[in-house]
């Protein structure tokens, strides 16, 4: 059984800094690229970053490029979201989720994750 806990949401002012962790169990964490993910209420998760397997592919989408770095820690099968410089429209539940195919690279399609954690609110006040 897949399991993925996010951690570290909370609220912060605009311009402020908060760092997401997902810890993984049930699969060889090692072996797998994860992504992380955002959705506001009624609407599909939105891609936000994604890192290969060995950590040494990472891809962004572009309303956070610059200011989100994706990174992992396979000894602690853990994947991290660093989030900088942080705006009001970046409020909404944060999600990772694994890949369903072993030793593949990152990718921002959504459609390529089979397991999801519960998500982790972040709220950004102006």
């Amino acid at each position: 059984q897949v399991q993925l806990v996010e951690s570290g949401g909370g609220l912060v002012q605009a311009g402020g800094s908060l760092t997401l962790s997902c810890a993984a169990s049930g699969r060889t964490f090692s072996n797998y690229a994860m992504g992380w993910f955002r959705q506001a209420p009624g609407k599909e998760h939105v891609s936000v970053a994604s890192i290969n397997w060995v950590g040494s592919v990472t891809y962004y989408a572009d309303s956070v490029k610059g200011r989100f770095t994706i990174s992992r820690d396979n000894t602690k099968n853990t994947v991290y979201l660093q989030m900088n410089s942080l705006k009001p429209e970046d409020t909404t539940v944060y999600y990772c989720a694994i890949r369903r195919e072993r030793f593949t690279s990152a990718t921002l399609n959504r459609a390529e994750y089979d397991y999801w954690g519960q998500g982790t609110q972040v709220t950004v006040s102006s």
